[in-house]
C-alpha cells in the first residue's frame, strides 16, 4: 500500500528523428500575395522663425514657479536642519568634555 509505483520503462514516448528538418536554405514565403503602395510621407512643417520652441502659458509658468518654491524650501529645511543638528552634537560633545575636565580637576586635588 505505502510502496510506490513506478511506470514501465518501455512506456516513454521516442524521439521521432522524421519531423527534424535542417534550418539551412530556408526559403519563407510572404505573408500575402497582394501589392501594397505605401504612401508618400508629409513633409515636416518647419518651426515658425523668431519663436521659442518651448511655449508655456501662464498657468504652466505659475506651477513652475510654486514647483521651484517648493523645491527650494524643502532643500532649505534639511540643510537647516542638518545644521541644527551639527550645532547640538557639538554644544552636547563640549558641555560633556567640561564635565569631564571638572571631574579629573577635583581628583587629582584630592
Amino acid at each position: 500500500m505505502f510502496t510506490p509505483k513506478y511506470p514501465t520503462p518501455d512506456t516513454a514516448p521516442t524521439a521521432d528523428t522524421s519531423l527534424v528538418r535542417p534550418l539551412t536554405g530556408l526559403v519563407h514565403p510572404p505573408a500575402c500575395t497582394c501589392h501594397h503602395t505605401t504612401a508618400p510621407a508629409p513633409a515636416p512643417t518647419p518651426a515658425p522663425v523668431g519663436r521659442p520652441s518651448v511655449q508655456l502659458t501662464p498657468g504652466a509658468l505659475i506651477v513652475a514657479a510654486a514647483g521651484g518654491t517648493g523645491v527650494i524650501l524643502v532643500v532649505g529645511t534639511v540643510l537647516v536642519s542638518m545644521l541644527l543638528a551639527v550645532a547640538i552634537t557639538a554644544a552636547s560633545v563640549a558641555i560633556c568634555a567640561v564635565v569631564l575636565r571638572t571631574l579629573l580637576n577635583n581628583h587629582q586635588g584630592r
